[in-house]
This record gives C-alpha cells, sequence and structure tokens, in this order.
C-alpha cells in the first residue's frame, strides 16, 4: 500500500503564512515573484479573500490566469469578488504599486492551463508563458531647452479575456458583477471575448452586453437563434464592428409571412454589407437560412478573404447559387466544405464538379450528406474528387446510390493517399422495399466486397463504413464490420 507524499515545505509554509491575514498582506512587498502563484493557490483554496485582494494588486506577472484555476477548484461567489475587487482598488489608484505588471486578468477555463502546475518544472517556462513581450528599444530623444515636462500618459487599461455563452434567462452571478465592474472602471476595464455564443437572448439584452465588450477581440462567434430576418438586419451593425473575426455560425433565420420584398432585401443588405469589414474571416458556416436562395452570391461578393471552411447545411439553394459558389475566387482555397442537407437532385452536377476541381488542391473534409444526389450525378463529379490530393474525409450518407458507383468511387480515389475515411450510404442493393427497410445480410454483404477491393488495390487501412438514417426514427445504423443498429431493429 503506497503511502501519500508528504506535505512540500513551500505548501505548509503558505498555510503557516496565510493563517495570519496581516503579516500575509505585510509581505507580498519582499515576498520573491516565483512564490506569488503557489500563495495565491493556497489563499484561493482557503477562500482567504483579503489577501487575495492584495495579492491581485501586488500581482509581479502580466498575466493571471485566474480562469485556469477556477476550473481546476470550485469556485467562490465571494473568492471571485474578492479578485475582482483587489483589481478594481488597483485601477483606483493615480500611483500603482511599485511591483505591479497586471496587464490581463485570463477568465478563460481553457487558457493557461499548465500555468498553476508548472511549479514542478523550471522557473524559466513561467516567465516565457506571463511576461508580456519585450519591447523594441526606445530611441534616446534630444532635450529640447525651455520644454516642460508634458502630462502623464493615461494609465494602460487592464483587459480581463473571458468566453461568453449568453442564454436566456438571468445573468450568472459572477458575470453580472463582472459586468458591474467594468461599467465602473469604463475605459480602464477591457471586457475582451475571443468566443462569443449566442443562444435565444432577446436583442435587447445582446445590445446590452455588447456595448461593454470590446468587439473588435471578437474572433469567434456563434448565434444559435429561432431570428426572423428584420432581427438579423438589427444585429448586423455589431456584427460589422467585429474586424478580427475569424469564425462565423449563423443559424435559423427565417423570413416573416408579414415582410415586403423590399423589407427582405434591405435586411439582406444589412447584413451582407458587414462582410466587408470582416478582413480576416476564415471559416464561414450557414444553417437553415431561408434568405439565401438565390442569394448566395451577394452573400459571396462581400466575403473579403479566402474561406478554409464553408458550410452551408439545411438550406434552399439554386442551381445558380451553386454556379456562383464554383465561380467565385474566394472558394479556390478551401479546406473543408460542407452542403449537407441542400437538395442537389434536381440540378446539373456540372457546377459542383467545378467547385471541387477548384479546392482540389486544398480540399481535406468534403460533407455531401443528405443531398439526394443521384447515381449520374454522382458518376460526373467523380473525375474531380480523384483529383482531391488532400482529403482525409469524405461522408455522403443519405443519397441514393447504387453498389456499382460505390465501386466505381472506390477505384476513382485509391490513389488519395491521405483519404482515410469514407462515410457512405447503404446501397440501393441493400434494401427491401420501396419504404427503406434495411436488409442487414446484404448490406454486410456489400460491405464484405467493399473490404475485399480496398484489400486487393493495397488500401487495407482505409477505413469505409455504411450509415443510413432509419425511416421510422431517424437514428442511423452504422456498419463497420458488425451492425451499430437504432432501436427501431432490436428484438423486443
Amino acid at each position: 500500500m503506497s503511502m501519500p507524499a508528504p506535505p512540500r515545505l513551500l505548501d505548509l509554509a503558505g498555510q503557516s503564512l496565510l493563517r495570519d491575514q496581516a503579516l500575509a498582506i505585510a509581505t507580498l512587498e519582499m515576498l520573491p515573484m516565483e512564490l506569488f502563484p503557489p500563495l495565491f493557490m493556497a489563499a484561493f483554496a482557503g477562500r482567504h479573500s483579503e489577501t487575495l485582494k492584495a495579492m491581485v494588486q501586488a500581482w509581479p506577472f502580466a498575466c493571471l490566469p485566474l480562469g485556469a484555476l477556477m476550473k481546476e477548484q470550485q469556485p467562490h461567489q465571494a473568492t471571485f469578488q474578492a479578485a475582482l475587487d483587489g483589481l478594481d482598488v488597483l485601477l483606483s489608484q493615480e500611483v500603482r504599486p511599485r511591483r505591479w505588471k497586471l496587464q490581463v486578468l485570463d477568465l478563460r477555463k481553457n487558457a493557461h492551463q499548465d500555468f498553476w502546475t508548472v511549479w514542478s518544472g523550471t522557473r524559466a517556462s513561467i516567465y516565457s508563458l506571463l511576461e508580456p513581450e519585450v519591447a523594441p528599444p526606445m530611441r534616446k530623444r534630444r532635450k529640447v531647452e525651455g520644454c516642460k515636462p508634458g502630462p502623464k500618459p493615461p494609465l494602460a487599461p487592464v483587459e480581463v479575456l473571458i468566453d461568453l455563452c449568453l442564454k436566456e434567462g438571468t445573468l450568472d452571478e459572477s458575470l453580472a458583477y463582472l459586468i458591474q465592474k467594468v461599467q465602473q472602471r469604463k475605459g480602464l476595464l477591457h471586457l475582451c471575448c475571443k468566443k462569443l455564443k449566442i443562444f435565444a437572448v432577446s436583442m435587447q439584452n445582446i445590445k446590452k452586453i455588447l456595448k461593454i465588450i470590446q468587439l473588435d477581440s471578437i474572433q469567434d462567434l456563434e448565434v444559435n437563434c429561432t431570428w426572423k430576418l428584420s432581427i438579423l438586419g438589427k444585429f448586423a451593425p455589431h456584427l460589422g464592428q467585429m474586424g478580427n473575426l475569424r469564425r462565423l455560425l449563423l443559424s435559423h433565420i427565417h423570413m416573416s409571412s408579414h415582410s415586403t420584398p423590399a423589407k427582405e432585401e434591405q435586411c439582406v443588405s444589412q447584413f451582407t454589407a458587414q462582410f466587408l469589414r470582416l478582413h480576416h474571416l476564415e471559416e464561414l458556416y450557414l444553417d437553415s437560412i431561408s434568405f439565401l436562395k438565390d442569394r448566395l452570391d451577394q452573400v459571396l461578393r462581400c466575403l473579403k478573404t479566402p474561406l478554409e471552411t464553408l458550410s452551408i447545411t439545411n438550406c434552399l439553394l439554386s442551381e445558380s447559387d451553386l454556379t456562383h459558389l464554383s465561380q467565385h475566387l474566394n472558394v479556390s482555397q478551401l479546406k473543408d466544405l460542407g452542403l449537407s442537407g441542400v437538395n442537389l437532385t434536381n440540378m446539373s452536377p456540372g457546377p459542383l464538379r467545378v467547385l471541387i476541381e477548384r479546392a482540389s488542391a486544398t480540399l481535406q473534409d468534403l460533407d455531401l450528406d443528405e443531398c439526394g444526389i443521384m447515381d449520374s450525378q454522382f458518376t460526373v463529379i467523380l473525375p474531380a474528387l480523384g483529383r482531391c490530393s488532400q482529403l482525409t474525409t469524405f461522408s455522403f450518407c443519405g443519397n441514393p446510390i447504387s453498389m456499382a458507383v460505390l465501386e466505381n468511387l472506390l477505384r476513382h480515389t485509391i490513389g488519395l493517399s491521405k483519404l482515410s475515411h469514407v462515410l457512405y450510404p447503404a446501397p440501393l442493393e441493400s434494401y427491401e422495399d420501396v419504404h427503406g427497410t434495411l436488409h442487414l445480410g446484404r448490406l454486410a454483404h456489400l460491405h464484405a466486397r467493399l473490404k475485399q477491393m480496398l484489400q486487393e488495390l493495397g488500401r487495407p487501412g482505409m477505413v469505409w463504413f455504411s450509415a443510413n438514417p432509419c425511416p421510422h426514427c431517424g437514428d442511423r445504423t452504422f456498419y463497420d464490420p458488425e451492425p451499430i443498429l437504432c432501436p427501431c431493429y432490436m428484438p423486443a
């Protein structure tokens, strides 16, 4: 039976110091900087609020990664507020403490995760992690006779980094307290949010939050709301201020039955015009957007940079939309392309073939699930797929494809050395009837044929597995090599 490790002398010393609050606070002026993190951890775990408050004011590093510590330990409201109060006191001082270096309070739980455990390693790693970048040397200015010293430069603001998820209901108590502090110290405390998710929140509340966030700090935005197009038009000006946005996900925007065509066009124009200001956008996800049909070109024209990811799912598109998409400059460097749930049954396969060809040098992931692609259409795009040298994953479930076309696909893609996973639909020959009932024995036999072909062609490591939605419950049945069945196929 192993014995627990004895407490370290450093831990014992910290616990002893924290028993005397006045002594602990007085010691901070002389405390070596490498002892701040372990003492801060002990104070946080023991909920020594006043000591924490003083330590924030004397913090000798450029960044205090409080979020990572809150992830490891059960956060306590009073403790969190004490840390913010310490920052508030710091900002209220015209002359800040001699040892003060704090520039960033990081409340993100997935940032700097190794900071609080690095003390078992080398001290240098701490300095490289949290010390500010070395500024270039300042040129000496010649002294001008008779010049009076100018006014003191304004104190640099402290940034608070946080990832936000806005949902309907009252604000989280910690977030509400943080917002209060930001409002009180306007100009001295900047709330920066790299990732922002919005779920079913009234536009009034969204505007209140966005008003205090540094909008140019947002790099990743998800809007998962069921909005009318008119609401999106009201949100659009805020989107345009997010100049460093790299990833945008927008879902479930529908048009009102009472809206006039002129009003619809105005709202769409308000939204698409904002893309002109997003010079760093790399990933665009549009899901269940009702206004896209015959307007996709309007969106694409406003994109300023080539996209790495384009996902248009569960949307109605016209053939002209697909043609514009295939011809647009900003899709020639795509790494991920998703058109899941876009009905292509009655469209010419030519634009899709051109689109895949144009992105063939960079495309890594391709998702054509539930597009209603028929054998004749699939046959047209096969040569383009065979040229996608970087392709690693290809999924096209939910399309009525025959076994002959699947075998042809395998032959076209066998030379793609990076292609490792293919998720394909159950071929038409594996169904018992027109109602979509799978014959598992046939599916197993056809899957075995594909496996054998992979073996014979020298690519046994390429994973092909079948997935098709059950016509009764919608769950998928997988086969690789044994079936993973939905509940409808389970014995009663």
